[in-house]
């Protein structure tokens, strides 16, 4: 059954998810009917003692900027239950602009094509009230990118903007345990806007993606070490996604024992490795001449697993994410990145068994200045009054131009 929303289509079915119902098109004069995208289209009549014991509820999940770079290969991922698990059921809410609705249209045809089992209902629109109703994830991936000329400060009110709507719109229809994690740069204030936008929903809630830096960590210290990546364990980022992340050595451990007693090259570990793992997404780019939009998708990925998976014991994995009670000692109202663990119910604590040294905590004030000081860029979107901007220097990221 096709439904037509303002500002957008929607596109669902209601399937007998053991395959025992027989399909059946709803009769309607063809030269009326909207085009709808083939099996969304269709509705399956189903008794109640029909329905199967062995799948899960559906899960509604947003996804902003669906038909960007990074689309392409993370609704692939979530429609084919590699996320999820193979036995749960989803809907996918796609949200767009004018100027993207057609190419919304075809990402509907391609997930149409794929015949994915899983993929119960599909929405495009470009109105985030009707593509955030009910659902329990957003994955906020769109943004403009930094134009030639613009300071960050521009890129921070311009994409503040975006973000502040997105938030209103979640706590306006969304579930009120949605959990948020924001891609679009730059992210940890872009999820700080979100989040003050949406006080009906926790703030413990929002997260920014630096799982991507993370494993970027991860790769870069497995081969110095000459291990596989998944001897590397403990790895965490700090503080924002920029170039004054802090990619975190002192507590990372490969095989089990302290990275700084396997690779024992200080100098290394300080300048070269930190350095690597900062400007990563540039060389990409300079390489392949496009962005890292496939590993960014891969990182949603796992930062979705890494909160509906409990954490192997003595492991934590890395998220941008809200510090109001941090036993850090790091800046409360901010979005910093930091050790995480869960049980797997989607929630989150912070690691407490963490060790520091001057190092360390040099490099994380430094990134804490920043986030607080792209936070006064923003005041005017997060209802802190007038905004302004002394950022300490330009630190944008490949992935910001």
């Amino acid at each position: 059954m096709l439904q037509l929303l303002e500002g957008g289509k929607r596109i669902h079915c209601h399937d007998n998810l053991e395959h025992t119902a027989k399909s059946k098109l709803e009769a309607e004069d063809p030269k009326n009917k909207p085009e709808c995208f083939g099996v969304f289209c269709l509705t399956y009549d189903l008794k109640a003692e029909e329905e199967t014991k062995s799948w899960k509820k559906l899960i509604n999940i947003a996804v902003s900027g669906a038909a960007g770079m990074i689309y392409n290969h993370l609704l692939f991922k979530l429609a084919s239950g590699q996320v999820f698990g193979p036995d749960q059921p989803i809907a996918l809410k796609l949200l767009g602009s004018e100027r993207s609705f057609e190419a919304l249209e075809g990402v509907a045809m391609e997930l149409e094509d794929s015949l994915f089992p899983l993929l119960r209902e599909v929405i495009i629109s470009i109105n985030p009230y009707e593509v955030f109703q009910d659902v329990e994830w957003a994955l906020l991936i769109g943004a403009k990118p930094r134009g030639p000329g613009m300071e960050r400060a521009g890129l921070l009110d311009i994409n503040g903007q975006i973000f502040a709507e997105q938030g209103r719109a979640l706590n306006a229809v969304a579930s009120r345990n949605v959990k948020v994690i924001v891609v679009g740069n730059p992210c940890n204030t872009n999820a700080l806007i979100c989040l003050k936008n949406a006080p009906n929903i926790p703030a413990k809630n929002f997260h920014a993606l630096t799982r991507l830096d993370e494993n970027r960590a991860k790769c870069q210290l497995a081969l110095k070490a000459g291990v596989f990546y998944d001897q590397v364990s403990n790895a965490t980022i700090w503080g924002n996604h920029s170039t004054t992340q802090v990619p975190d050595f002192l507590n990372a451990r490969i095989n089990g024992l302290s990275v700084k007693e396997v690779i024992k090259d200080q100098k290394w570990l300080e300048e070269e490795f930190t350095e690597k793992v900062q400007k990563r997404g540039g060389v990409l780019i300079k390489k392949w001449g496009r962005s890292s939009a496939a590993s960014t998708a891969v990182s949603i990925a796992d930062a979705i697993r890494s909160l509906i998976t409990p954490t192997p014991e003595g492991d934590w994995f890395s998220s941008g994410v809200y510090t109001n009670g941090n036993p850090y000692g790091v800046a409360e109202d901010i979005i910093f990145s930091m050790p995480c663990r869960s049980k797997g119910d989607g929630d989150y604590e912070l690691v407490k068994d963490v060790i520091f040294d001057d190092y360390l905590l040099k490099r994380i004030t430094k990134t804490e200045a920043e986030l607080l000081a792209e936070k006064r860029c923003v005041a005017h979107l997060t209802g802190e009054g007038i905004a302004f901007c002394d950022l300490p220097e330009d630190t944008m990221l490949p992935g910001e131009m």
